[in-house]
């Protein structure tokens, strides 16, 4: 479950009685459904602190929270850049039905640099609109004008 931590309280309380009584109720049905499920989820908020601010479910943080990794922002993992967009340009152009993109030393050199606030999302989607709308070769001029730019 991707932003766990923006999930309303609400919901947050169905999410905690599934895990618990390991059952569902389809919508539309009048049974209930056993389920053996790993939850797996993401957010980008502080859970410690939202549970403190009463604005996620103490009794949820501790069910999900069993094997926590914390993964530094894009921003933190210079190193992981270059992998990461070499990865997008093979799948996305694929994706697209377009052939083999190379990115260039100069194009890499301004994906390596900017600040990413989105993250590996934002990396990828840059990747898709240069690669659909480039032919080949990614320049940084193919990229946006605003990953030079600051914060």
């Amino acid at each position: 479950l991707d932003e766990i931590g923006d999930m309303p309280l609400e919901m947050q309380a169905k999410l905690l009685r599934v895990l618990e009584e390991r059952e569902v109720r389809p919508v539309g049905a009048t049974k209930t459904q056993k389920v053996d499920v790993r939850i797996v989820v993401a957010t980008h908020r502080d859970l410690v602190r939202a549970v403190a601010a009463k604005e996620f479910r103490e009794d949820l943080f501790y069910r999900l929270n069993v094997v926590r990794i914390e993964l530094p922002a894009l921003r933190e993992r210079p190193g992981d850049i270059e992998l990461l967009a070499r990865h997008f340009a093979v799948v996305l152009a694929r994706s697209l039905g377009k052939p083999p993109v190379e990115l260039t030393d100069e194009a890499l050199a301004v994906l390596t640099a900017a600040p990413w606030p989105g993250n590996v999302r934002q990396l990828e989607n840059e990747l898709r609109r240069a690669i659909a709308l480039g032919q080949g070769r990614l320049s940084a001029a193919d990229l946006s004008p605003s990953l030079a730019a600051p914060g």
